[in-house]
């Protein structure tokens, strides 16, 4: 990606993450080339040199060439996983920002740095304030409690100040923070009880500003924070201050806004459920720390993240104290890294810095290209060679150039990934599908295909929850079964816990009335109107004592729905029942939003399945935004079967491909397949949705979107359609994209 000409501390030895398949390689960084120069000079100019006439300074320095540039290939990174990056990349960046190619790897780092600190600190006491409420610190905590099993780390020195809690909040509440730490770490530690202090959400409101003082003397008393570890959320928000809190803050009562609410809903089952204040330190807390570690993953953190690391401070964004700390770091992924100029636009640096140049491969020139159409607002292939040294891509059109050839390369990349075939249309139906471009034949009719000359392959698409299928890819999913081809449609999870109460209790009182209508024998109206009852009661019950928590009757119940409302959706658009498989994956069986870790358990139920099916193609989830992290484990599940089975001889035709649309959309660069629709082809799929009904209207854990999913989903279409259009392709009404997964040269997901 980057050539580094001065950056003699800039080396990696360790072996890349490979780039795209289709992506154009380059020159691994060598640690050895500068030395081997350096003898090879010393050996030239101790030996006595007969063959040519003696020549001055200057001349010998203008005959040396220059040594040899480093490489760094896109996604190249150290033994860490650290993404290696000359220094002169970086010089936007205010906060330190290690990027790790996945999270996995940024936690072991953080979890590293937290034990040393321990360490260091004993026998003395080290004090670390936690966010518990961040889901980006819980796996670092549940690290640290591995690390302490295996005998590596003792915590008896630690002193734990919990961050935050909701108001008003029993400590014994499913979702407390003084809960959840104990539940994922302290309960397995040996942090001394006297040395754990918590934000008591359980008192009278009279009571808290005593409490909150005393909390902060209790701090100053132990002198001060060593350690804050923090997560840091879409908005920039820390602990649970607002988003405009002050960095004079302190300890203190906070009112949170709707937007955070709406995203707690989930938590609290529910968005009646989740308080309006909560108690939490203040930005003056991270700020006075003595060390500050911030966490951030997953696209979702990405406009945050480079906000926090590369703009000016504000006053009105509480994650600017980050800038402003001596000691502070944010660990990031690749996916929250995405909108850093140096991974979004890094050409933008280069362009004023000659001591790093870009090693263009495929994917970077495409990215290049796009961003140069859409900034100057013209189509591909109008892009002239000014348009380029206007808007610091000199290098590339100097090295790849001229601009025609740049701009046919990009416009023919984007043109065969459109394909109305999604399945392919090779005369061999065994045949190893490398690329849409093989199909270019587009059709805007809903049905009436040309199928003649299209193998019918089995074709197994994996949806993380009931609805992801046809939200995501349901144009495509109607594509494939029309076209003739053996799709499957696999539900990894019930998502019984995204049902209203009033919907599990309706369809309960509508078993009661058909026992009754159609005669059923006594015992069963019997039995359906005391399960209807128990139901009820346990419904009037719930409460935050209880953690609004479903017994598991209402749960069997909500997931009897969803099955249903799957299988309706999956026949009306093409799917044979007996090609309706629900894996009902362990990892998800908490009846919580908290879920297991993934197991052998859960690859094998996948594995298994594959094995049964050896399908040609597998759809897999690949928006790894999904706030609650199920369509991430879902995918860790399918990516480790596929691993299992890639050396099956039927895996050697078989193709992957990675979907988006419930929360997020590829970038263009990253498109492999785009399939078209119709506007009937779009209404086909909205009728599809629409079968979820108990997803409808009012969803029960929307997110902070108001739209419905079926809104959410014709709108990321259409704008994918739009882009297309802007870039100067062919005018669709919506366009579904995908990306090829090679498990051969894995893309660093985990």
């Amino acid at each position: 990606m980057y050539t580094s000409k001065t950056d003699p501390a800039f080396t990696s030895s360790s072996p890349g993450i490979p780039d795209h398949p289709n992506a154009t390689t380059g020159t691994p960084p060598s640690t050895s080339g500068a030395s081997s120069t350096a003898s090879r000079s010393t050996s030239a100019s101790a030996a006595p040199s007969t063959a040519a006439p003696a020549t001055t300074g200057a001349e010998a320095r203008c005959r040396t060439p220059p040594p040899p540039a480093e490489r760094h290939e896109p996604g190249r990174c150290s033994d860490s996983g650290e993404v290696a990056m000359p220094r002169d990349m970086r010089t936007r960046e205010g906060v330190p920002c290690p990027v790790y190619v996945v999270a996995e790897r940024a936690t072991h780092k953080v979890t590293e740095e937290i034990c040393a600190l321990v360490k260091m600190r004993a026998p003395k006491l080290a004090v670390i304030a936690v966010t518990a409420s961040s889901s980006f610190v819980t796996p670092v905590l549940e690290e640290l409690v591995q690390a302490h099993k295996k005998g590596s780390i003792s915590f008896s020195n630690v002193v734990i100040f919990s961050f935050c809690e909701y108001y008003p909040m029993e400590s014994n509440s499913l979702q407390s923070c003084q809960r959840l730490l104990r539940e994922i770490f302290l309960d397995h530690v040996d942090v001394q009880k006297e040395n754990v202090f918590f934000l008591d959400g359980s008192l009278p409101q009279s009571s808290i500003d005593g409490h909150t003082k005393q909390y902060e003397d209790t701090i100053a008393r132990y002198g001060g924070i060593d350690l804050a570890l923090i997560g840091l959320d879409g908005a920039g928000r820390i602990g649970l201050n607002e988003i405009g809190a002050s960095v004079k803050t302190r300890t203190r009562l906070v009112y949170l806004d709707n937007k955070l609410r709406h995203g707690l809903a989930a938590h609290f089952f529910g968005f009646k459920n989740v308080p309006s204040q909560a108690i939490t330190m203040g930005i003056s807390s991270v700020a006075r720390a003595k060390r500050v570690i911030a966490i951030a993953f997953s696209e979702g953190s990405a406009s945050v993240v480079a906000k926090t690391v590369e703009n000016v401070p504000s006053e009105g964004f509480a994650a600017a104290v980050l800038k402003s700390h001596p000691n502070t770091v944010l660990y990031v992924d690749l996916a929250a890294a995405a909108e850093l100029t140096c991974f979004k636009c890094p050409w933008v640096i280069t362009q004023t810095n000659s001591l790093v140049q870009i090693n263009y491969t495929a994917e970077m020139i495409c990215k290049a290209v796009v961003w140069l159409s859409l900034k100057i607002k013209k189509p591909i292939l109008k892009l002239e060679d000014d348009d380029y040294r206007e808007n610091s891509l000199t290098q590339l059109v100097d090295t790849h150039g001229p601009a025609h050839m740049l701009n046919l390369q990009v416009y023919r990349k984007l043109q065969n990934a459109l394909t109305g075939w999604p399945g392919g249309r090779s005369s061999n139906p065994h045949s190893s599908f490398t690329g849409p471009q093989q199909h270019p034949t587009l059709t805007n009719e809903l049905t009436n295909y040309d199928t003649a000359h299209v193998p019918r392959k089995r074709v197994i698409v994996f949806s993380p929850h009931p609805d992801d299928d046809v939200i995501s890819m349901g144009g495509t999913l109607i594509r494939l079964c029309d076209q003739g081809h053996e799709v499957h449609t696999v539900y990894q999870t019930s998502g019984n816990i995204a049902v209203w109460d009033d919907d599990a209790l309706r369809y309960a009182s509508f078993v009661v009335d058909y026992t009754t209508t159609f005669g059923m024998p006594e015992e069963q109206v019997a039995s359906a109107k005391a399960m209807l009852e128990a139901l009820t009661q346990h419904v009037v019950s719930k409460s935050a004592s209880t953690g609004w928590l479903d017994s598991p009757e209402l749960l069997s119940v909500k997931g009897l729905i969803r099955r249903n409302e799957a299988i309706a959706a999956a026949l009306y658009a093409g799917v044979l029942k007996q090609n309706i498989h629900f894996l009902d994956l362990p990892f998800y069986k908490t009846g919580t939003i908290k879920k297991n870790p993934i197991t052998d358990q859960d690859v094998k139920i996948v594995k298994d399945l594959l094995e049964q099916v050896k399908p040609h193609q597998i759809f897999a989830a690949g928006d790894l935004s999904d706030p609650h992290g199920t369509h991430r484990m879902c995918l860790k599940s399918v990516l480790l079967a596929i691993d299992a089975v890639k050396d099956s001889d039927w895996f050697q035709n078989c193709q992957v491909w990675l979907y988006r649309g419930a929360w997020q959309e590829w970038e263009p660069e990253n498109i492999d397949m785009a399939v078209p629709m119709s506007p009937k082809e779009l209404f086909h799929k909205r009728l599809c949705i629409f079968k979820h009904q108990s997803q409808k209207d009012i969803p029960p854990f929307a997110g902070s979107d108001p739209r419905e999913f079926w809104q959410r989903s014709e709108a990321r279409n259409r704008s994918t359609a739009a882009l297309f259009d802007s870039l100067g392709l062919s005018e669709y009404e919506a366009i579904e994209s995908f990306k090829v997964y090679d498990p051969k040269a894995p893309s660093g997901f985990f």
